[in-house]
């Protein structure tokens, strides 16, 4: 039996309002009324995730994060194109594994995550 149940990811952030709007756009998902405030903004109800959140901390982001979120799509250039207008990011190149290809992007607070196109959602 496990110690604990996954509750939320949670980013920690400058703007949580901000980066919370570009995720709930990016991923789906409705803001918690309740928890809308300067430091701490909730989404509820996002696929999969189940809860994202977004905390307001005094330092900036300086190295790249060592946990990032891994996002489902049917076609990298549409999800960068899209996410790019909510102000996302792209770090490099798509990258072609022996699963999938990905596209490294950058929230508009430097978070990394990425795009995932699984081959096995192509029909060749």
């Amino acid at each position: 039996m496990p110690i604990a149940s996954p509750l939320a990811v949670v980013f920690d952030c400058h703007e949580p309002r901000r980066l919370a709007a570009f995720w709930r756009e990016l991923v789906g998902g409705g803001i918690e009324p309740a928890t809308e405030g300067d430091d701490w903004v909730g989404l509820r109800d996002v696929p999969v995730f189940g809860h994202l959140g977004f905390q307001k901390v005094p330092e900036g982001k300086a190295v790249k994060n060592r946990v990032h979120v891994d996002l489902d799509v049917a076609d990298i250039a549409i999800a960068v194109d899209s996410s790019r207008a909510l102000g996302a990011s792209v770090v490099g190149d798509v990258v072609e594994e022996p699963t999938n290809w990905f596209q490294v992007m950058r929230d508009p607070e430097g978070n990394e995550f990425c795009f995932i196109l699984r081959k096995s959602r192509l029909v060749l």
